[in-house]
């Protein structure tokens, strides 16, 4: 049986969780291998179209789904471009659209990544001007054909990026805080935390909320929207795709039929008015305005909205914390407000579980609470901790010394 394979890229620790999303999606249509930074996705031919749509459409954590269209061996630039014109390029881009080549390597032998692209671009336009006698321009901005070269030490896999824009672009967010989180990561903080919105998850509640990614990847989850139904993707616009149409609509009115109300309620709110009316206006667009329950608090006295429930948080790094101008911007540093708010939760979120996203490896002392679990995860380029706290009675310690962590992941590649 002939199969496609698809790769899903991924940021450095989320591998297990977007294997096990990509499985969900696909079921057992296609078989779903986790390697380091992302997944791979072997589909039948004859499926591989549908699914790539499914993926685009549905995937909370991958950050593109891409093609695979040829792979190698290769030495020089020259091997690189005897191998792109092993693919028959009129069956992706007409003359009259466009094309971009990005490269991204591995301890690649090469002196020039952009001398690379260059290679596959030619391939591409020199293949195009034999078969139709016009090649395809390029277009750096929104190509109609993005082209990515991954290059290791001895091999080269060329991938057609059917998303265009990153998948964590949903399409919704208008309104930013200083430091968005990417709805990627705001995904994988919940698939750690194993929140999908059911019933027995009970609710969840953000209390510094920012622009509202974490509540509004919630209550998506919540109400099984999802995530790639407000946006278009670039391979709507090539010919194998364009083909899909049909099918394309009809999954499109399938994934929308299956929106419910929520099981549980999603909290969420931030000290600053502009913060949460930033939140509101995109949960707005997202369309869970309705699940979400938004209110301007100061994290360290809004009280338990439930008598249990998750708190979910990526507060700010390394920055004052308290609105601007106010008494506790000026005097309440990052520690301080830790400690004050691990002393707000044990009065007052006694049976809640807290997952805290952190660049602090000792956070847990500064907060004086015992992490249950610690996960790695990469904010960008910022080397994190998603903390697990279970808020008991006798949780809060004092001189607590964490146990030893294992070795730290690898950044992921640029």
């Amino acid at each position: 049986m002939s199969v496609q394979s698809l790769f899903l890229p991924c940021a450095a620790g989320v591998e297990s969780w977007l294997a096990a999303e990509a499985q969900h999606i696909c079921g057992d249509a296609a078989a779903v291998e986790e390697v380091r930074g992302g997944v791979w996705v072997d589909a039948p031919v004859d499926r591989a179209l549908q699914l790539t749509l499914r993926l685009n459409l549905q995937s909370r954590l991958a950050q593109r789904v891409l093609w695979l269209l040829a792979q190698g061996g290769y030495q020089s630039e020259g091997d690189l471009y005897d191998l792109a014109r092993q693919v028959h390029w009129p069956d992706w881009i007409a003359p009259e659209q466009t094309l971009r080549v990005d490269v991204t390597s591995q301890r690649s032998p090469l002196r020039s990544l952009h001398f690379a692209g260059l290679r596959i671009k030619d391939a591409v336009c020199d293949h195009l001007r034999e078969s139709v006698g016009e090649r395809p321009s390029v277009d750096t901005q929104w190509p109609d054909l993005p082209l990515i070269l991954h290059l290791t030490e001895d091999r080269a896999h060329l991938y057609a990026d059917t998303s265009g824009q990153p998948l964590f672009k949903r399409g919704w967010r208008e309104d930013k805080g200083e430091a968005p989180l990417k709805e990627t990561l705001a995904a994988a903080m919940l698939a750690a935390a194993d929140w999908q919105g059911r019933e027995s998850d009970g609710p969840l509640l953000d209390p510094c909320c920012g622009a509202g990614t974490i509540a509004i990847e919630a209550a998506q989850i919540a109400c099984d929207i999802a995530p790639g139904l407000q946006r278009r993707f670039a391979c709507e616009r090539w010919a194998p795709f364009r083909e899909q149409h049909r099918a394309w609509q009809s999954l499109r009115d399938q994934l929308r039929s299956r929106i419910r109300p929520p099981a549980v309620p999603v909290f969420a709110g931030d000290v600053a008015y502009r913060l949460t009316d930033f939140a509101t206006r995109n949960a707005e667009r997202a369309g869970v305005r309705h699940a979400i329950d938004f209110k301007t608090a100061d994290a360290l006295q809004r009280p338990a909205p439930a008598p249990a429930g998750v708190l979910m948080l990526n507060p700010p790094y390394g920055e004052r914390i308290g609105p601007k101008g106010s008494q506790a911007s000026r005097d309440a540093a990052p520690a301080d407000f830790f400690e004050r708010l691990a002393a707000h939760w044990k009065r007052h979120y006694t049976g809640w579980t807290a997952w805290l996203l952190s660049p602090d490896m000792k956070l847990p002392q500064a907060m004086r609470l015992k992490a249950a679990r610690r996960i790695p995860m990469w904010n960008g380029a910022i080397e994190c901790r998603l903390y697990r706290f279970d808020l008991v009675a006798g949780s809060l310690r004092t001189g607590i010394a964490d146990p030893a962590e294992g070795s730290s992941p690898q950044p992921p590649a640029a």
